[in-house]
C-alpha cells in the first residue's frame, strides 16, 4: 500500500508547536535576562502577562494589558493547540504515520464584575468549541486496527468544529457558613468532565486511558459526547464532596457529522432519548507531615433508554449501569529543604476499576482497569517535567459479541502499556514523546500486537 507522505501536512502544525521554542531562543540573546522576560516566559500562556509586562522595554504589550484589563472586567479567554505525531511501527498492516491537531477556544464570563452587580456573585457564564482533524492521515487506527475503546489517538472522535459545551456554573461561595457548600452546573455539558476526573490520566493518548476509563466502551462515555445536563456537587468539609448529575441519553451522540449541535438528541428517532444519572462520592485526603494529596472515589452510572419492548418492560430499550472505583495517590514528595515549602516534584500513582453486568449484551467491556505511575522532576533542573506509565486492560464480553454475530473467535481482552515523558519547553509550551503496544487489538487474536511511537507538543495561549 502506499505510505503517508507527512511532511507537507506537519509543516505548519509543527512549526507553530515549535513557535516558542525558537521564538524564545531568538529573543533570548537581548533580553533574556530582564524580569518581564522571564515572566512572560515562565507565565502560563503565550499571549499571556501583566499589565507591565514589557518585551525589551518600551510601552506595555498591548495584547497582555488587554487581555489582562478584560479579566479584571470579568471575561476571560482560553485557547490551547496541540498536535501529535503517531509512528505505527508494526501492525497487521505494516507501518505508516499520521498526524493530527486539535484547537480548544474558550470564555468565560463573572456577571458580577461585568455588571457591577454584588449580587451576581458566584455566577460564571461558560463556553467551549474545538477543532480535531478529520482526513483519513490523523488516525493511527486505521493501521492498528484495534477497539475503538483502545484507539492509540483520543482525538480521533467528534472531529472538525465542535460545540463542547456553554453552560452556567453557581457557587455558593461564602453565602453559607461552610464555603462552595455548594456547586451547580448545567446546561450543554460533558459528562466525562463532570465526573472520574483524573488528571495525571490525561498525560496520555491512548484512548482508553486518557478518556474512555472502561465507560466509554458501554455508555455515551467519551471527550466528544455533549448533552444537557445538570451537575450538583456537595462539599460539607475540605476533604468530602457528593456529586450527583443527570444528563439526557441518545445513540449516535459523537458523530462527526453532528458537530455537538445534536440539541434533541436523536432527532431522527426522538424514542430512542433517554435519561443517564451519575453519582460519585470522594475524599480527598492530605496525608502525613509531607501532605500527600490523595483522591478515592466511587461512582455508579445508570441509563434508560425509552423506545420499544422488551421481555420484561413495555417503555425501556435497554437499561445499563455500571460502577467505578479511582484511586489517586502522591507516594513521596522531594523533601524542600524550607520549612513550612511544599514542593510539587514526587512520585504520584493514578487507578481505575470499573464494571458492568457482563449478562447484559450492550455492555462491550464489563471489567476494565488502568494503574499508572508519575514522577514530576525527575532529573535535576527540570522540575516540571514528568515521566509517566500506564497499564490498561479491558475484559471482553462475550455476550455482546455472540449478539452480533462474532461467533467464529473467541473475545478475550484488550490492553495496551503506554509510557511518555513530558518535556516542558517554558511554563506554556511543551513537547512529550511517547510508546504505546497494544496487545491483541481487536480482542480476539485476529489482528497482530501494534507498537505505536510519535510524539505530542502543545501550547497554551
Amino acid at each position: 500500500m502506499k505510505k503517508l507522505t507527512t511532511h507537507k501536512r506537519i509543516s505548519l502544525p509543527f512549526m507553530l508547536s515549535l513557535a516558542a521554542l525558537l521564538t524564545g531562543t531568538s529573543m533570548a540573546s537581548s533580553f533574556t535576562d530582564s524580569r518581564e522576560f522571564k515572566d512572560w516566559w515562565n507565565g502560563k500562556g503565550l499571549l499571556r502577562g501583566d499589565t507591565s509586562a514589557r518585551l525589551g522595554g518600551g510601552e506595555p504589550n498591548p495584547i497582555f494589558k488587554g487581555r489582562s484589563d478584560l479579566e479584571d472586567l470579568g471575561v476571560k479567554f482560553s485557547a490551547r493547540y496541540k498536535n501529535a505525531f503517531f509512528g505505527v511501527a508494526s501492525s497487521s498492516l505494516g507501518s505508516r504515520s499520521y498526524w493530527c491537531d486539535q484547537l480548544d477556544l474558550g470564555i468565560e464570563l463573572n456577571p458580577s464584575r461585568l455588571l457591577n452587580l454584588e449580587a451576581l456573585d458566584g455566577i460564571k457564564l461558560f463556553a467551549n468549541v474545538r477543532y480535531r482533524d478529520s482526513f483519513e492521515g490523523s488516525r493511527p487506527n486505521i493501521y492498528v486496527e484495534a477497539d475503538s475503546m483502545f484507539n492509540p489517538n483520543h482525538m480521533d472522535s467528534g472531529s472538525q468544529w465542535r460545540m463542547n459545551s456553554f453552560g452556567f456554573e453557581y457557587s455558593t461561595k461564602e453565602l453559607l457558613p461552610i464555603k462552595d457548600l455548594f456547586t451547580l452546573r448545567g446546561g450543554w455539558i460533558q459528562p466525562s468532565r463532570e465526573f472520574l476526573d483524573q488528571p495525571l490520566s490525561k498525560l496520555f493518548l491512548n484512548n482508553a486511558i486518557e478518556s474512555s476509563k472502561g465507560l466509554g466502551g458501554n455508555i455515551q462515555w467519551s471527550s466528544s459526547f455533549s448533552t444537557w445536563g445538570t451537575a450538583l456537587n456537595f462539599k460539607p468539609t475540605d476533604w468530602l464532596y457528593i456529586k450527583n448529575g443527570l444528563f439526557l441519553s441518545y445513540n449516535r451522540a459523537t458523530s462527526r457529522g453532528n458537530h455537538g449541535l445534536a440539541f434533541q438528541g436523536n432527532a431522527m428517532q426522538p424514542s430512542q432519548n433517554g435519561v443517564m444519572y451519575v453519582g460519585e462520592a470522594g475524599i480527598t485526603p492530605k496525608i502525613t507531615a509531607d501532605q500527600l494529596e490523595g483522591k478515592y472515589a466511587f461512582g455508579f452510572h445508570a441509563t434508560e433508554v425509552q423506545g420499544a419492548k422488551n421481555s420484561t418492560r413495555s417503555d425501556v430499550v435497554g437499561e445499563q449501569h455500571g460502577y467505578w472505583v479511582q484511586a489517586d495517590q502522591m507516594l513521596w514528595r522531594e523533601p524542600s529543604g524550607e520549612a513550612g515549602k511544599l514542593k510539587k516534584e514526587g512520585l504520584s500513582t493514578f487507578n481505575v476499576v470499573s464494571w458492568a453486568d457482563d449478562n447484559n449484551q450492550s455492555n462491550k467491556f464489563p471489567l476494565y482497569f488502568h494503574n499508572g505511575l508519575a514522577y514530576t522532576g525527575l532529573l535535576p533542573t527540570r522540575e516540571k517535567d514528568v515521566l509517566a506509565i500506564a497499564f490498561a486492560y479491558g475484559y471482553c464480553n462475550p455476550a455482546f459479541f455472540s449478539s452480533a454475530g462474532a461467533t467464529t473467535r473467541k473475545y478475550t481482552y484488550i490492553s495496551v502499556v503506554e509510557a511518555t515523558y513530558q518535556y516542558k519547553i517554558n511554563g506554556w509550551a511543551h513537547l512529550q514523546p511517547f510508546v504505546q503496544i497494544i496487545d491483541n487489538p481487536k480482542g480476539n487474536s485476529s489482528k497482530s500486537n501494534a507498537t505505536v511511537i510519535g510524539f505530542q507538543t502543545g501550547i497554551t495561549f
